[in-house]
């Protein structure tokens, strides 16, 4: 059996998604070097949100990037993952521009290792700022994220789950594990 607690509703997303989008202006200047990257699947979804809140609160409209990291993985070579590539869409240089690469759930590190390669084949950023919307903790690569909607303290054992209403039919963020006993 699993207990389940809520972290985010649809309202509390709405409000970090907000909260965020005004730290991303606050900290860049250069408004017209900025561009999101999503990173599939949910990470594309929260860097659209982000682009219409960049839109509605500063009208700026900002380039948006889907990247599939799945052959930068470093597990390819397991030999039982089978990968499934999806489509990377980014259809503008990254050269000198601040890419917002956007996920939704930070914990080992590894899917940013493997989103910063690919991002590399598109040009060469002058700054790569994270978003995510929860940090799980518990990095194997010295990698911190920029802006954090949500801090989660968890162990290894915890599984932490965003659904987003593009792909579930509803917005949250809940954390569970195996019930002892």
């Amino acid at each position: 059996m699993e207990d389940h607690k809520l972290i985010l509703d649809e309202r509390g997303m709405a409000m970090v998604l907000s909260r965020m989008a005004y730290e991303i202006l606050e900290r860049n200047d250069a408004h017209g070097d900025l561009v999101l990257v999503g990173i599939r699947t949910r990470g594309v979804f929260l860097a659209q949100r982000l682009q219409v809140l960049l839109k509605q609160i500063a009208g700026l409209d900002v380039p948006l990037g889907i990247l599939d990291i799945t052959l930068y993985r470093d597990d390819l070579s397991h030999g039982t993952h089978h990968p499934v590539l999806e489509k990377t869409d980014i259809s503008f240089s990254l050269d000198d521009k601040i890419v917002i690469l956007v996920d939704d759930v930070l914990y080992t590190g590894r899917t940013v290792r493997a989103a910063m390669d690919g991002l590399m084949d598109f040009g060469r950023p002058r700054a790569i700022q994270l978003l995510v919307l929860v940090d799980r903790g518990h990095r194997e690569l010295p990698i911190m994220p920029d802006y954090v909607g949500k801090h989660v303290p968890s162990s290894p054992q915890h599984k932490v789950k965003v659904r987003m209403r593009e792909e579930d039919e509803h917005d949250s963020v809940t954390v569970s594990y195996a019930a002892q006993g």
